[in-house]
């Protein structure tokens, strides 16, 4: 019995090892994985990938590492519902999302892909999110940046259609990259319609509202 029993264990000690010590897929292999699902799906087509004056279908992407959460792109990118309530430069057209959907692993290598396209034009650790009722009033008052933006108040969902929304802001977005894009708007979107702030409020204003949008849900 001593013996077989030792010729059983063995094995299994074996098997175990390789389970334990298979080798799991690294960031790289999936990025480059995701950056093969981008190409052969043509999605550069809509999207930028360089910082360009002509504006893609889809918003530009150059830039997708500095900008967004990455859990967020791994939900988006399985179930992609429209973040634009309107279609890019209309008013009275309603944005219909036709962007396909991908399976959690096409997800998560796409996004690993994007995760990479950062840009230096963003700084980290400047911005925290703070629902400050300094940060709501730059807002809504001084700004009114929920002319075109929606955002969630309360059980109401209120604001403007013409601009991205910015319920669950917070767990989209990347705090300091609100605040870069909001302090020097035309260096990654040329023709955004954005107004540019500069000489409308103080760099700590800019600061409190970066802080109010990003924690924004």
């Amino acid at each position: 019995m001593k013996i077989a029993w030792k010729r059983l264990i063995w094995p299994v000690l074996l098997v175990s090892f390789f389970i334990v010590h298979a080798p799991v897929p690294s960031d790289a292999a999936s990025a480059a994985e995701g950056k093969r699902i981008f190409d052969s799906r043509g999605c550069g087509g809509c999207h930028a990938l360089r910082r360009t004056a002509v504006r893609g279908k889809g918003p530009a992407l150059w830039f997708a590492g500095s900008k967004f959460r990455k859990g967020f792109l791994e939900g988006w990118l399985q179930s992609p519902d429209p973040i634009r309530p309107m279609a890019y430069g209309s008013i009275t057209e309603t944005n219909t999302s036709d962007h396909p959907a991908l399976s959690a692993k096409q997800a998560r290598d796409v996004a690993a892909y994007l995760m990479g396209l950062g840009s230096g034009l963003v700084k980290q650790g400047i911005i925290r999110p703070s629902r400050s009722v300094k940060g709501r009033i730059i807002f809504e008052k001084k700004l009114g940046c929920y002319g075109c933006h929606r955002i969630r108040k309360g059980r109401r969902t209120v604001g403007g259609l013409s601009g991205p929304s910015l319920v669950g802001a917070g767990k989209r977005l990347n705090p300091d990259w609100i605040y870069a894009f909001l302090k020097d708007t035309r260096r990654f979107e040329p023709l955004s319609a954005m107004p540019v702030y500069n000489g409308l409020v103080s760099e700590e204003e800019l600061r409190t509202l970066a802080g109010y949008v990003s924690s924004l849900k």
